[in-house]
């Protein structure tokens, strides 16, 4: 078999790229490369560049390396951006998963995994989110994310496609330095920008419904959430009917404050005072996953704690930044 990883030369995607390839899964990558970097990839792993929305080059791709499954990536993941840019968000998100899956049907190919959010919950009152809590997003992100879900369901019962979508919660950390998280949009490198400035770390309201005031999440290493694409490529390859939604998550809030204690104590920066600023659009106060189904469905267990996550992020940011 062979596997199309979208996005794959990304923060996320090349982690996946990786724990596959470790596992001797046959994969190429398809990625427009406006977040990833070629040099992110294994030799030997092909690297298409070009967009998901362009269904006549994904077409290609997948006739060219006779691609028989999917793991799709790639898309756009600010809340606060999609909160501004709404209709772009759907067009890269929506059409381009469209796109992406229509090229798919035309070719036949009988497995797909969607990379998909949190954000979908929007802001549940459950202390554990399962799958089954109602999904009710805050963001025009979480709103693409489910549509995609929907749409990834769909396209499988009415094509015969096995189908995966994988609820990511707070990514964070790296497998080693060089794959560390390029952008500064989630917690971790924000607050090591700031530190790196001598800049006391924001943090986006403290007037939450938590213990502290601070939102509450549930962060998880991103060789975790690699492992977890590669059952469920396993789980696709030997299960043609499966139709699955699963959360990714470790099933322990860490609020922001508490994270950004732990992010000062290992950057040694625990003398700047953080500072609270306004909430930012579309946050929710508490979202901590329930990981039940995905053990009992795929076997598998988050084996990363807060630390590790943040140890292997600080390394990967000081080989880049300092």
């Amino acid at each position: 078999m062979t596997w199309l990883i979208t996005g794959g030369a990304g923060y996320i995607g090349s982690h996946v790229v990786k724990a596959m390839t470790d596992a001797g899964e046959s994969v190429v990558v398809l990625d427009d490369l406006s977040t990833g970097r070629k040099e992110r990839l294994p030799d030997g792993v092909p690297l298409e560049v070009g967009s998901v929305l362009d269904g006549e080059l994904t077409g290609r791709v997948i006739e060219r390396h006779s691609v028989t499954g999917i793991v799709h990536i790639a898309g756009k993941k600010q809340v606060a951006e999609s909160v501004a840019r709404p209709l772009h968000y759907y067009r890269e998100n929506v059409e381009g998963l469209r796109t992406l899956l229509d090229a798919a049907v035309r070719a036949d190919v009988a497995r797909f995994v969607f990379s998909s959010s949190a954000a979908v919950y929007g802001m549940p009152d459950t202390d554990l989110v399962t799958e089954r809590t109602p999904c009710l997003p805050l963001s025009p992100y979480g709103e693409t994310k489910l549509a995609g879900e929907r749409l990834v369901a769909a396209a499988g019962a009415a094509h015969s496609m096995a189908t995966v979508s994988l609820r990511y919660f707070n990514v964070a950390g790296a497998v080693s330095p060089e794959l560390g998280d390029d952008g500064v949009f989630n917690l971790v490198p924000m607050v090591f920008e700031r530190l790196e400035a001598g800049e006391s770390p924001r943090v986006f309201g403290a007037d939450y419904p938590t213990a502290d005031g601070t939102c509450v999440r549930d962060y998880i290493h991103v060789e975790d959430i690699a492992s977890a694409h590669l059952a469920a490529v396993r789980r696709l390859t030997d299960d043609t009917t499966a139709s699955l939604v699963l959360n990714i998550g470790r099933g322990e809030g860490v609020s922001v404050a508490e994270m950004i204690t732990v992010i000062q104590d290992i950057a040694g920066r625990a003398d700047l005072v953080p500072e609270v600023v306004e909430r930012r659009p579309g946050d929710p106060a508490r979202v901590v996953a329930s990981a039940g189904r995905i053990r009992e469905e795929l076997g598998w267990t988050a084996r990363h704690a807060v630390r590790e996550m943040v140890a292997s992020a600080w390394e990967g940011w000081r080989l880049r930044h300092l």
